[in-house]
């Protein structure tokens, strides 16, 4: 099984790390503040309707303005933080005294955008399409924009000035041509759509699509991307990369709608809205892994389940579950296969079934994706009775769904461990079983404590991640040592595709195992500002994580290895 599905990573890998739905997925990882700021002011505004107290119209209507300015401009923001990752791979590939503006080509892309989605009326503008409806025509604004710019600058297509004037005035006229071009071809678009089909292109997106859009939400619907997820996780490729770029339109619409209809009085209906995919497809991390931590830590027999319950409940319960990906390994182990994909499904179909059979409304609201799912999913929908027994719902058919196959596997590693336990007279000492089930020799020096020597003064190492879950964890491991011995040492964590700019500050960049895929993005962008890079391992990066002192030696090695040829 393993051998079929290592045929297939390769072409993961690739879908993952394609310039495009990178800038699609880390252009909306730069806006998730702005999400996360709103739903603040939302939740203070309504989340007391559920008790009964509803705030006077004039303090509601005042809460609601940071949210419309925020939350209600999120296309437009959404266009120019996906132009701007997209610029910033284009312009790896061009010199570097001829490369893109990213200022420019984000106030090109803004303006050709709000040309296509504000709608104008006798008195003022309807600005309704510059929100989440429409995201869609964002992204393709947001695309579109930087390979303009990339065509003009690459080919000189641009005004020249003697080498006498600025160089910053000369790169203002160098924009004219690229920002022109981008929205007169976006102003080109608006005029002859509204001609041919009466409506702008983010409505149009949105009505045909709305098919869609209806499909997504059906038991099928669902049960694909809640498996497709976990399935690409399985085979080593990080899954919510892959799925969530495609979904992310469909989410935020439906969250911004369900808001809508509970606030008209009526039941927030969609099933498919932001944290759907956090809280309850993903119950602990993808594959909903949540339980299986508690049950490793509370009723494994083998000494590395139990290790690795111990090490990995307090992370997978705010849903960082790498710990339990890499060390059970669960990636690539047939023995998991079955309900690491099984049992997202049966959470979303049956938060379906809440909703749509005994209704309960939906997800409504936008948290943080690090809250705990059992936290989360009351939170954001409104602290609704039902959610409170689905929780617990769930977390029991999660158990039942895993329990058989970590009896299995639990039985497997046990008599693999009782193997090792025989005891071994050497000559030197005997052996004895060690905690995570290999052998070592009583009489023999313990091994010493790898050398962290050597690390040039002020050093700084970024950590990247899926999430910014495990590289936290890491980064905090190694400040927390650098600051008790004394050594000038200092580490950030990151999601990758967050902060980017900060690498070209660093003197190492270590990429997490889960973000493998985007290796070859790294390291050209690593190079690009003469920064050091280092890959990891699934096994290697949480031994990492939880022994700082090799991961001290794991720093100073990388930084003071030569420079391969």
């Amino acid at each position: 099984m393993e051998k079929k599905m290592e045929k297939f990573k390769p072409l993961f890998e690739k879908i993952a790390s394609n310039q495009y739905i990178a800038a699609i997925r880390d252009g909306f990882i730069a806006a998730m503040p702005i999400i996360l700021f709103s739903s603040i002011f939302l939740m203070i505004a309504y989340v007391p309707n559920a008790w009964g107290f509803y705030w006077p119209d004039n303090v509601t209507n005042n809460l609601m303005i940071a949210y419309n300015y925020s939350m209600g401009l999120l296309a437009l923001f959404v266009t120019g933080t996906t132009a701007k990752n997209l610029t910033d791979s284009k312009n790896l590939r061009l010199p570097k005294t001829n490369r893109i503006n990213p200022i420019s080509v984000i106030m090109a892309a803004e303006i050709s955008f709000i040309i296509l989605a504000a709608v104008p009326l006798k008195a003022g503008v309807d600005l309704t399409y510059l929100g989440t409806q429409g995201l869609i025509a964002a992204y393709i604004v947001g695309l579109i924009t930087p390979n303009i710019y990339y065509v003009c600058i690459k080919n000189n297509v641009t005004i020249k000035l003697p080498p006498q004037v600025p160089q910053n005035i000369a790169q203002t006229f160098k924009d004219v041509i690229p920002m022109a071009a981008s929205v007169s071809l976006f102003w080109a678009i608006d005029v002859a759509f509204k001609e041919l089909t009466g409506t702008n292109l983010p409505k149009f997106i949105i009505q045909v699509l709305s098919p869609l859009f209806s499909a997504s939400e059906s038991y099928l619907g669902l049960s694909i991307i809640a498996g497709a997820m976990a399935f690409f996780w399985f085979c080593g490729v990080q899954g919510p990369s892959i799925v969530q770029p495609a979904v992310v339109p469909i989410m935020i619409a439906n969250t911004a709608a369900n808001l809508q209809m509970y606030q008209g009085g009526h039941q927030a209906s969609h099933v498919l809205a932001m944290n759907t995919m956090d809280y309850v497809m993903n119950f602990g991390g993808t594959g909903s892994t949540l339980v299986l931590a508690y049950i490793f830590m509370l009723f494994a027999k083998s000494k590395q389940l139990k290790a690795i319950g111990r090490t990995s409940f307090i992370p997978g319960t705010f849903s960082v579950n790498e710990p339990v990906l890499f060390g059970t390994p669960i990636i690539m182990n047939p023995v998991f296969f079955v309900p690491f994909i099984l049992t997202p499904i049966v959470n979303i179909c049956l938060f379906k079934f809440f909703v749509e059979v005994l209704g309960m409304n939906s997800i409504m609201y936008t948290m943080p994706w690090t809250l705990p799912g059992f936290i989360g999913i009351p939170v954001s929908t409104g602290f609704a009775p039902l959610s409170f027994v689905y929780v617990g719902l769930i977390i029991v058919l999660d158990i039942l769904v895993y329990w058989p196959f970590f009896k299995a596997y639990d039985k497997t590693l046990l008599a693999q461990e009782l193997a090792k336990e025989t005891v071994i007279e050497e000559q030197n000492g005997t052996a004895i079983p060690a905690a995570d089930g290999s052998v070592v020799l009583a009489a023999k020096e313990a091994p010493a404590t790898p050398s962290v020597n050597g690390i040039p003064e002020n050093s700084t190492v970024l950590v990247l991640c899926a999430g910014g879950g495990t590289s936290g964890i890491l980064a905090n491991a190694l400040n927390k040592l650098a600051k008790e011995r004394d050594l000038s040492l200092s580490a950030a964590a990151r999601a990758y595709g967050q902060d980017m700019d900060l690498i070209q500050d660093m003197d190492l960049v270590i990429l997490a195992p889960q973000m493998d895929s985007m290796k070859d993005n790294l390291k050209s962008i690593t190079d690009k500002y003469g920064v050091k890079m280092a890959s990891t391992t699934g096994r290697q990066y949480i031994e990492l994580t939880r022994d700082g002192d090799k991961a001290l030696a794991f720093v100073s090695e990388q930084l003071n290895q030569q420079t391969e040829q």
